[in-house]
């Protein structure tokens, strides 16, 4: 199973040899074994990369995520057709019925409003017990919109001073760049698992290739929250650096609960994607797995 995740930073020149992912820069030269690796993160365009090693990494559903000139991800490498039961799984999504739509949606958005009171409570911070009440009062399809509420309570608790529309706010952008990464890992595991991305439980824009990716990371977004504002509070200041961008996509490493086993995040993306297709197949929306806040896991930055 693919495990670890590389994130090149200095200018370099990516290859392929003897299925090893070869990353030649000024200082040297490195190797990876490429069955070991989940995604490759490129934090700057001057980089050069062979086709046999894109071709490589479509063919073993290793995401690599490029930037733009800000550094920011503007576009993902995804392979597709590679799953034995691709057109089954398709068939299964274009006939999903709105009851079990709705049921899958409460499902996503109870979890991701009992992750973010957890990670209230983890800081001691106010309307912990709040969120924790408006998850147990959401209902099939959240018809009272309480995804919204929960937010209305739950980012002035965990930042002062913050709205998610500044975009030249500091932890915008940490946030901004720790989604993305999780979007793209999210979007590896959805098509592992045969999955058409394209196809959303609640979200269904034509505009957007990812509407179930969207959907799915809902109960991940708290932990991409936490990190950004340990980060945050520790280095308060200034544009997002190399450093900052490297430690968001540690997130991918950090520890979930899944029922009651522990496992990375990058793991639990696998799980999530797995789950959706079960519940697809009997049409129980209680088979779909969600990542919750470990009770034991330390608050750090």
């Amino acid at each position: 199973m693919a495990w670890r995740g590389l994130h090149i930073a200095q200018a370099a020149r990516l290859s392929l040899r003897d299925r090893q992912i070869v990353v030649a820069q000024e200082d040297g030269e490195s190797s990876f074994a490429l069955e070991d690796v989940a995604w490759v993160v490129l934090d700057t365009v001057h980089v050069s990369i062979t086709g046999s090693l894109l071709s490589a990494l479509a063919e073993s559903g290793v995401t690599l995520i490029v930037p733009d000139s800000r550094h920011h991800p503007a576009g993902l490498l995804l392979s597709f057709h590679q799953h034995h039961a691709q057109t089954y799984v398709a068939h299964l999504q274009r006939d999903l019925g709105l009851p079990l739509q709705k049921r899958l949606w409460q499902t996503l958005v109870v979890a991701k409003i009992r992750n973010q009171a957890a990670v209230l409570q983890a800081l001691n911070r106010a309307n912990a017990k709040a969120l924790f009440a408006m998850a147990r009062r959401v209902g099939s399809g959240d018809p009272d919109n309480l995804e919204a509420q929960a937010a209305q309570a739950y980012w002035p608790s965990l930042f002062q001073g913050f709205t998610r529309s500044n975009d030249r706010d500091r932890r915008n952008a940490l946030l901004n760049y720790g989604y993305a990464v999780m979007r793209a890992t999210l979007a590896r595991a959805c098509v592992a698992s045969g999955l058409l991305p394209v196809f959303g439980v609640h979200h269904d824009s034509q505009s957007n290739a990812f509407n179930l990716v969207d959907d799915l990371i809902e109960p991940f977004r708290p932990f991409v929250d936490r990190l950004a504002q340990g980060r945050a509070d520790a280095f308060p200041e200034g544009e997002l650096t190399v450093d900052d961008r490297r430690h968001m996509a540690t997130v991918l490493g950090r520890e979930v609960l899944m029922d009651q086993d522990h496992m990375t995040i990058l793991v639990a993306t696998e799980a999530v994607a797995t789950s959706t297709v079960r519940v697809l197949e009997q049409g129980d929306a209680t088979l779909l797995q969600t990542p919750a806040w470990p009770p034991e896991n330390p608050v750090t930055r």
